[in-house]
């Protein structure tokens, strides 16, 4: 808690001239004046100086030495707080004995002050004069301008045209701050007017041929300073006008903390301003300084007591309006200070106690910057990202020609938004926190950026925010043209192929982009990435020896690439698996099989690729026909099954051309066998052989064309004529064979049909041919009817 105010005093004694005495903490001109005017102080400082005169010399050179090579023992921080604790509290015990020995010696009757008590009277008449007349006019001007806020309090509570509520988002919000600037230039207006009064009146009462009195300059100086600060306080909790109130609350919340922070603004100035000199003036040094300790030790006393009794009470008030933020940065910054308000209010009334005590004269000043400049700050860095979070609120719109050609590039770029927002709030933050600590002298803001390494660090952070509004801007451009091409927005749909290059190149541009972002990112931050690159480069190439397979499965990919020699739902053979791609790495090929399974092939175990899926495919059937039946009528039939075929709805548009019949391929013992070829779509040749083979059994039976199967002839003997005939064995037979024409007996196992006409539709052969589905990378089934796959059979 007290970091602060010993800050403060090494700060401000740093401005004076340096001491040439090492023992003695540095302190401003009035707290060595208060030192030198006591005797008995004055007496031991001039022994420590004597006594400490070579150990001066010598900590001088050690001084110039530090200076020389640019190191500063005397700067660190641990040094200013042990120096400036050692001079509070000697100065504190130096003050307590000199006070009671004043009280002493007026309790005697012994004059003790620069003024005799006949001079007392002259100068407290004037005092009280220039403070009535102060006072008389500030009420006088107070009531003038209430008149004046009661008329903008009117004009505030009046409701916005409608044109203006159409307009803006909220008129009221705008309205209200206007009145509640208005309302101060007022208050400060009639506290500068007062002043004018007290001070001419001040002039009024001096003497011929003289100025004013410092009494009279005292009060007035401390009369305006400490009414602003009230004016202040006004604004936030204005009592009697609930339009001028910076915040909605209720009139008794804004009565309470105006009237307990009034009278602690009130007592705590005019107290350390106006009775602290007069008391030093006309009796003693020291007893001004322990008259202001116990003001301000009552005074901080009653504001911890105040501060710890309504810190729940505020938490829950500043949790209820963190509910009600239109934002979730404003909502966690209002809960994170609900947590800590009280913390932080009894760090501030404790550094304003003991920085009154440190330095009494510029305390209450130093007091007023560092808490203005805070609030500013805390103030402006609200007001910027209130702006920040209205500008990025509305989607950005491209043009319409832009958002023909890139249809994504809009979506991409409004999800940039949210993380961009959360950057520039952050630096926000960082600005602020830099001027509030700059604010108490914890941190010198100036001094920094001037320096040479404020500007390195300005430089590094400007460089990292381009490289990385580069780096997005590259793949944002990147990745919504290969989203937009493998979307199909275009005229044409893209091919396997494309889809497959397209998405091995987006990921490809994505390491890149990454690798090269980090790379130069280090080189910006200071980070020498020489090394860096030649040690990956040996890594690498240790890498490639170690791991040749992987290298060869990169390699091999990359020209199967290249080749297209498949693409993702292609039906293939590849690595002794046949099935259906569904996915494909610069590495690996994933493939399903049709008992589901998914088998993982690297590039390197490939070395031949089946692909049925190229441009067009073949249903190559081969039927064999028992050696009775006549090859020629069995190739009419076939072709007839064809015709009946091409009348499929569904089947006849995946056939390319007309039966192709080569002829008969092979005689061997279990028959003739005759080759056909059906051109047909990609992938659509296992429908096509399935309907077709259904067509060739119906036309077959009908026809009575036998389809061998496994014969056994038995032979009884020769008889005298030497005829071995066969035996018939179905003798019960004989009366249905001899009704059967010569030469139409049917063969055995077939059941003759007559042709029908064929009803129903395709749902009997038709596989998964026309809905294919295939997992995407999130799982999902996507159906694409212009692919094809799958033989089913």
């Amino acid at each position: 808690m007290l970091l602060a105010a010993l800050l403060y005093l090494n700060t401000a004694g740093a401005q004076t001239p340096p001491s040439s005495e090492p023992g003695i903490a540095p302190a401003s001109a009035a707290q060595l004046a208060d030192l030198l005017e006591n005797e008995k102080t004055r007496k031991q400082l001039i022994e420590q100086l004597r006594a400490q005169a070579p150990a001066a010399q010598q900590a001088l050179s050690g001084e110039a030495a530090n200076a020389s090579t640019g190191n500063s023992l005397d700067d660190s921080l641990p040094r200013r707080v042990a120096d400036s604790t050692q001079f509070f509290l000697t100065k504190l015990l130096n003050d307590v004995g000199d006070a009671a020995a004043a009280i002493g010696a007026m309790a005697r009757g012994e004059s003790t002050g620069a003024v005799g008590m006949a001079d007392w009277k002259s100068a407290l008449v004037n005092f009280a004069l220039v403070i009535a007349a102060t006072v008389i006019a500030f009420i006088l001007l107070r009531l003038l301008a209430a008149r004046i806020f009661s008329l903008i309090n009117r004009w505030a509570a009046q409701p916005a045209p409608a044109l203006a509520r159409r307009r803006l988002a909220q008129p009221a919000t705008l309205k209200k701050i206007a009145a509640v600037i208005g309302a101060l230039i007022v208050d400060i207006a009639a506290i500068a007017l007062a002043g004018v009064v007290g001070y001419s009146v001040a002039l009024a009462v001096a003497e011929p041929e003289a100025t004013v009195g410092t009494f009279e300059s005292l009060f007035v100086n401390a009369f305006v300073a400490v009414e602003i600060a009230r004016a202040l306080v006004r604004t936030v909790f204005a009592t009697r006008f609930p339009q001028l109130r910076l915040f909605t609350m209720r009139d008794e919340v804004a009565m309470y903390w105006n009237g307990w922070l009034c009278s602690l603004v009130g007592i705590t100035g005019y107290g350390m301003l106006v009775v602290v000199p007069v008391v030093t003036a006309l009796f003693t040094a020291a007893l001004g300084n322990l008259v202001g300790l116990l003001i301000m030790l009552g005074m901080y006393i009653y504001a911890l007591r105040v501060v710890w009794n309504n810190r729940t009470l505020i938490r829950e008030r500043i949790v209820e309006r963190a509910n009600q933020a239109s934002t979730a940065f404003f909502a966690t910054l209002l809960r994170l200070l609900a947590r800590v308000w009280h913390i932080l209010a009894i760090i501030y009334f404790t550094v304003l106690l003991v920085v009154s005590q440190v330095d009494p004269v510029d305390a209450l000043p130093f007091m007023a910057r560092a808490t203005v400049q805070s609030l500013v700050a805390i103030a402006l860095g609200l007001l910027v990202s209130a702006i920040l979070t209205a500008i990025l609120s509305h989607p950005i719109r491209l043009s319409d020609e832009l958002r023909v050609r890139l249809p994504l590039l809009e979506a991409r770029v409004n999800s940039y938004v949210p993380a961009t927002l959360k950057g520039l709030r952050f630096i926000t933050l960082i600005i602020v926190v830099l001027f509030v600590l700059d604010a108490w002298h914890a941190f010198d803001l100036s001094a920094w950026v001037m320096s040479e390494s404020g500007r390195a660090t300005i430089s590094a952070a400007v460089h990292v925010a381009i490289i990385l509004l580069f780096a997005a801007l590259a793949w944002t451009i990147i990745a919504s043209i290969i989203e937009s091409r493998l979307s199909g927005t275009g005229n044409r749909a893209p091919s396997a192929r494309e889809k497959t290059l397209l998405s091995l190149f987006r990921n490809a541009a994505l390491i890149v982009i990454i690798t090269m972002t980090i790379l130069i990112l280090l080189s910006q931050i200071g980070i020498n990435i020489g090394p860096l690159i030649a040690g990956a480069g040996v890594v690498g190439l240790a890498i490639g020896f170690g791991a040749q397979k992987l290298v060869q499965d990169i390699i091999t990919g990359i020209f199967i690439q290249l080749e297209n020699g498949m693409n993702v739902n292609d039906v293939v053979e590849a690595g002794g698996v046949f099935g259906t791609v569904e996915k494909m790495t610069i590495r690996s090929v994933g493939i399903r099989t049709m008992d589901g399974g998914y088998h993982l092939i690297p590039f390197s175990s490939v070395d031949v690729v089946a692909n049925h899926m190229r441009d067009f495919s073949y249903h190559m059937g081969e039927y064999t026909i028992a050696h009775r039946e006549n090859v020629d009528d069995a190739i009419e039939h076939l072709r007839a099954a064809f015709a009946e075929l091409m009348q499929d709805e569904v089947l006849s548009p995946e056939i390319l051309e007309e039966i192709t019949i080569p002829g008969v391929t092979a005689i061997n013992e279990r028959g003739v066998t005759i080759r056909v070829l059906i051109k047909t779509t990609p992938g659509m040749q296992w429908a096509v052989q399935r309907g077709y083979n259904r067509l060739v059994k119906k036309h077959f039976n009908a026809a009575n064309i036998e389809l061998p199967y496994p014969h056994t002839v038995v032979y009884f003997g020769q008889d005298k004529d030497g005829n071995a005939p066969s035996a018939r064995v179905d003798l019960g037979r004989k009366a249905e064979q001899a009704q059967t024409p010569k030469g139409k007996a049917p063969a055995a196992g077939h059941t003759p049909r007559k042709l029908a006409p064929r009803r129903g539709g395709s749902e009997d052969v038709l596989g998964n041919e026309l809905e294919q589905r295939v997992p995407d990378e999130d799982g999902n089934g996507e159906a694409d009817d212009s692919l094809r796959s799958g033989p089913i059979s």
